[in-house]
Formats: C-alpha cells, structure tokens, sequence
C-alpha cells in the first residue's frame, strides 16, 4: 500500500528518510552487529546516539549553557505533576486548552494555583487576556493548543517569574528565544520524533528546588545528576528522535521550517477563509500553525468529510471528540505537497455537496 497523507495530532507523522534509515539500521546498527533497541544504554556506542541527539536539540534551539536538557519518559502529561513538584510556591497557570487546563488541574493538587487566565467560557477560541502576579513562583502557559487549533501569538511578559511552558505541539516549528523561560516541557511525538521520550530543559538556577515528596524519578535534579539515567531510558525513541533533529537540521534548521510552516498554514486558512462551506471559529491572529481546525455546515457531512478523506489517502483528520468537525495537523514532517492535496480534496468535496 502506498504512504498516506497522515494528519494526525500525535503520535504524528515522521519523515519518510527518517524511517528509512531507521529500517536500514533496524537490526545492525554501523558496525555494532545490533539493533538499538539491544543496546545497553551505558554502552558507548549508545551513548553516542544519546549525547548527539541532545546535541543536536542544543543547537536546533539555541540552548544556553546554563540550561540542562534532559530526554524522559512520562510524556508531557508526568511534567504536569513534575513541575509544581520541582518548582513549589504559589504559581500562575493560564487555561487556553485541554492540555493547559490538565496541567493547571494537577497542579491544584499540589497546592494553591492562581488562574492568571481562562479563555474556557469561549470554548477555547482565543489565548484569553492574563493577569500575571509579580510574586507568583512561577507562571505556566502552553503555547500552541493542539485540540482547540490555537497558539500564542507572543510570548507574555512575567518580569522575574519563571516562564514554564509546555512547548509539545510546537517545539522546533517556529523560533524561540529559550532565555525567555525558566522550563520548556515537551513529549516527542509531534516534531521532536516518535512517542515515548519527553524533552525537559531547565534553566540551572530552578534546580535542586524539589518537593521532599517529589518522586526521584520525577526530581529534575536528581536526573540532571543521572544525566536523564536515573532509570533506563527509551533508548529506541532516543534514537529516532535524533534521526528527525538530524534531518531538521538538513532542512536548514528552525528558522527554515519556520518559513514553510507560516506557508503550509496561510494555504490551509486561506482557503477555509473564502470557502463557503467550512468555517474556522478561532480568533484569526490566535489560529495555530500546527493543528487547523475546521467544521462543515453538519456533523453528518464532517463525519462524511472524514470517512471520504480517508479513501482518498488523507488520513486521521476527524477533529478531536471535545471539539468535533475536522483538524489537519501539519507538523513539520507534513510536506506542503500533503497540504495542497488536502485543499483539492476540499475543493472537491465542497463541490459536491
């Protein structure tokens, strides 16, 4: 069977050179006579793999020296709890989504939060307006909302407060001065690689801050020590997620992907915009560049839409349960090839009802 046009919000699609050369290197990897996934991760052919991958993600991002990265497991959603755990006080948390409203519902566990911002009443259509404390310990946003297809537009100013973000559908899609935050948090399987493997960077001076009931496996700086080995990694996941940081960086780096990102997006919302059969309800200078979210006139024909997108070689675009309708998630692996078969898809099927 041929490839797909795979739209889906995660796991997401990879490169196709990713995944052919992780089947070439599947049982041998170079001249080691075994797979990755045989490998110990305390071997030095191992740790290879894991220092360039790290490497790379360093040098993607612009990563100070005076930040520590660490590869985990857990996915973003164990940084909900690993973050009130590791960093304590009094935070702001901003509800703009389904993830950000997770986070903010697990760090209530923990203690007291502030909700510097809730855009819920409007189901999610908008980053809403904040109102961040100058002595809050830290202030949480995340910034692209994969379910409801929103982004922040800017980044917020908290003065001195630590900016902690999770970064997990938009991380490598755009430019991000990483000074700006104290903690990026975000799980591979969108643009960083395949799921299983959770990238942390942590500014230095917000370490060794923990909770005494704080998991070890969960202590940023019992991990830092550990380098990201306090437990056996995903070594597999590690690797590819390399495999996609090299072929990033092929690409020309963050900036360039940035460039066809802002293109594969303006194609897909130009469109919608002069359609007269779908309609996107977020506010425009808020719309994400990753997940576009998009409705019919009726549920029947968005469940139509989905089931004949699918024959067609347009996979998984049926829009999140919470939200209905449809949602093209075009990552950084989705070529503007896909994205233009999407709207003559459209195009076609607008015709014919």
């Amino acid at each position: 069977m041929e490839r797909v046009y795979n739209f889906s919000p995660g796991p997401a699609a990879l490169p196709i050179s990713v995944l052919e050369k992780a089947q070439r290197e599947l049982c041998s990897y170079g001249s080691t006579g075994m797979s990755v996934m045989e490998m110990s991760h305390r071997s030095k052919m191992y740790l290879d793999i894991f220092e360039g991958a790290v490497a790379q993600l360093r040098k993607l991002m612009g990563i100070p020296a005076d930040y520590t990265v660490l590869f985990l497991q857990g996915g973003a959603t164990q940084q909900f709890a690993a973050v009130p755990l590791n960093l304590g006080g009094t935070p702001d948390y901003v509800d703009s989504g389904n993830f950000a409203r997770g986070a903010l519902k697990e760090a209530q566990k923990y203690g007291e939060v502030h909700v510097a911002g809730d855009s819920s009443g409007d189901n999610y259509t908008h980053i809403p307006e904040t109102n961040f404390r100058p002595d809050a310990s830290f202030a949480h946003i995340t910034t692209n909302n994969t379910i409801f297809g929103t982004r922040w537009p800017e980044l917020p100013d908290t003065g001195a407060v630590p900016l902690v973000t999770d970064m997990s559908s938009n991380i490598l899609s755009e430019v991000y001065d990483v000074n700006r935050f104290g903690v990026i948090y975000a799980g591979a399987q969108k643009n960083i690689g395949p799921a299983g493997v959770t990238a942390v960077i942590i500014r230095n001076d917000l370490l060794g801050r923990a909770r005494k009931d704080c998991p070890k496996v969960m202590n940023w700086k019992a991990q830092t020590d550990a380098e990201s080995m306090l437990n056996t990694p995903s070594t597999y996941a590690v690797y590819v997620a390399g495999l996609c940081l090299d072929w990033l960086a092929e690409q020309g780096g963050v900036a360039a992907i940035e460039k066809v990102n802002i293109e594969k997006a303006k194609l897909l919302y130009d469109f919608i915009d002069n359609s007269t059969m779908y309609t996107n309800k977020v506010l425009p200078e808020h719309r994400s560049r990753m997940n576009v979210v998009f409705t019919t006139p009726t549920k029947e024909l968005d469940d139509q839409f989905a089931k004949e997108a699918g024959k067609a070689g347009l996979a998984n675009l049926k829009g999140h349960r919470l939200v209905g309708g449809m949602r093209a998630s075009i990552y950084n692996a989705m070529p503007i090839e896909g994205v233009r078969a999407l709207i003559d898809f459209m195009k076609k099927f607008e015709q014919e009802h």
